[in-house]
């Protein structure tokens, strides 16, 4: 009877391991967002959903909402280089790519509406230019029409209280009334002239990718590296956000009134900015990284960053951003420690490092404030040709043949898309946006509908080399299971 179950659950596993998938839990960030056939599945017969739950157990079968069953064909990965960028949702980029999650199917999340939940008749007049006209129809539209994709926009507002706002309750709707560029927050470029559109359609798109925690850069730095928002008890008032009765912001701040630094902070390390208050500089952070995971294992890791030989030597460039550094918070990185000089590296050494074929096992990437496409420093053009050369520095390098590459951007940067994001916990996740796996290993002209976070990047580095999950966030992340065909 034994080999019976075991020879039927074989032949139908395929078909029900979706069903088992269903039944342990209906939030499982292992599922695609879009599901097709469901009803061939919920009518099995109680008989041969027991059988087929008890052979499966005979054979061994684990259903984990965590992880999927291991793929062997993951270590063949020797690489993982993530380039990080900056501040756009997949609507304001991607949104016109074929076979994606994007404008077409955005209906009633579209609407802006006021602080009382009343439709505009227009957007809100877009401020501080005059680029834009004053009478948008309360919709999506296209920036291009007006300030081309070489050219600087505004920047858009993204913070911690505002995003949650912005989002409504998964109505979508309040983008434009929590926003200080107002209309802007609706706009989208042309997919088709985007400069990194090529390694979209070639490879993998993953049309349902949330950046992990509401807000800044800042945070989504921290996120990408510790799967956590950073500590500040008894911070000076004076930086501490006000909330009343029903949690309902009055005032806002960088750390909430239970002591998250939430919004944009600096750190106590090197580098910070001249003449910051010493008492308002976050102090060094101890809980682990992705980092510490690596080095326990003696994995080779750095963190190359656009600037960095010069913000370290006392002159920052003018577009550095200090706060796109996440290990530079950490005891571990603190000034003069080994760690810190053997893993945060400049942008420079990255290039030569592919070149040659030296990278590490795992590579961040973050560009210099000009490099990255943050509307107000860099365009849309400058910022994804940069982005282009370094992942042809990676692919027409020694160590191209086997490397995952995930370019990715920290957070939304404020723009407005149509897909609400899951509910997870405090944090996040927030606004949609928009990842791109291109590698030998990953799927072909391929739109992954799967749902991912900013921590299924950690969760992936983890699976590949073994790594204790940071925290839950990561623990339960999906690790990009339906991107590749190893």
């Amino acid at each position: 009877m034994v080999q019976q179950l075991a020879v039927f659950a074989s032949s139908k596993l395929l078909r029900y391991k979706y069903i088992i998938s269903i039944l342990a839990s209906q939030n499982d960030p292992m599922k695609p967002v879009k599901v097709m056939n469901k009803s061939r599945y919920l009518f099995l017969p109680v008989g041969i959903a027991a059988m087929l739950f008890l052979s499966l157990s005979l054979l061994g079968y684990k259903n984990s909402t965590n992880r999927a069953v291991a793929n062997p064909g993951i270590k063949k990965v020797g690489h993982v280089v993530v380039i990080y960028m900056e501040n756009h949702s997949f609507d304001n980029l991607y949104g016109q790519f074929a076979g994606a999650d994007g404008l077409s199917n955005a209906d009633s999340n579209v609407s802006q509406v006021d602080e009382a939940g009343n439709t505009y008749n227009y957007l809100p007049a877009i401020p501080g230019t005059s680029m834009f006209p004053t009478n948008l129809a309360n919709n999506y539209f296209n920036i291009d029409q007006y300030i081309p994709s070489d050219q600087l926009i505004p920047d858009v507002l993204h913070k911690y209280y505002q995003e949650q706002m912005q989002i409504n309750g998964g109505k979508m709707n309040k983008y434009a009334f929590y926003n200080n560029t107002k209309g802007l927050t609706m706009g989208y470029y042309k997919t088709s002239l985007l400069p990194l559109v090529a390694f979209a359609k070639k490879y993998t798109l993953c049309d349902h990718f949330f950046h992990s925690a509401f807000g800044c850069s800042y945070l989504n730095h921290q996120w990408l590296i510790s799967a956590a928002t950073p500590v500040f008890h008894n911070a000076p008032s004076s930086i501490v956000a006000k909330v009343d009765a029903n949690g309902k912001l009055t005032s806002d701040g960088v750390v909430t009134p239970d002591g998250y630094a939430v919004n944009t902070i600096y750190t106590v390390n090197t580098p910070h900015p001249k003449g910051t208050i010493p008492a308002n500089l976050l102090p060094s952070q101890t809980n682990p990284t992705i980092g510490d995971r690596l080095s326990e294992k003696g994995i080779s890791w750095a963190w190359y960053s656009g600037g960095w030989n010069n913000a370290i030597a006392g002159k920052p460039d003018p577009s550095f951003q200090f706060h796109h550094q996440p290990f530079a918070y950490y005891t571990k990185y603190a000034d003069g420690t080994k760690a810190k000089k053997e893993h945060l590296k400049d942008e420079t050494e990255f290039l030569a490092d592919a070149k040659n074929g030296k990278l590490p096992a795992v590579c961040f990437v973050k560009p210099l404030g000009t490099d990255n496409e943050h509307p107000g420093s860099s365009t849309i053009m400058h910022g994804e040709g940069h982005a282009v050369q370094l992942i042809n520095a990676v692919l027409n390098g020694p160590n191209g043949k086997d490397a995952v590459v995930i370019l990715t951007y920290d957070e939304n940067g404020g723009f407005w898309d149509h897909v609400a994001p899951p509910v997870i916990d405090r944090f996040g996740p927030g606004t949609r946006i928009p990842a791109i796996i291109i590698s030998p290993f990953a799927k072909k002209g391929y739109v992954d509908h799967t749902r991912y976070e900013t921590v299924s990047i950690l969760a992936f580095i983890e699976k590949r080399w073994g790594l204790k999950p940071l925290t839950n966030r990561d623990k339960n992340a999906n690790p990009f299971q339906n991107a590749f065909s190893f």
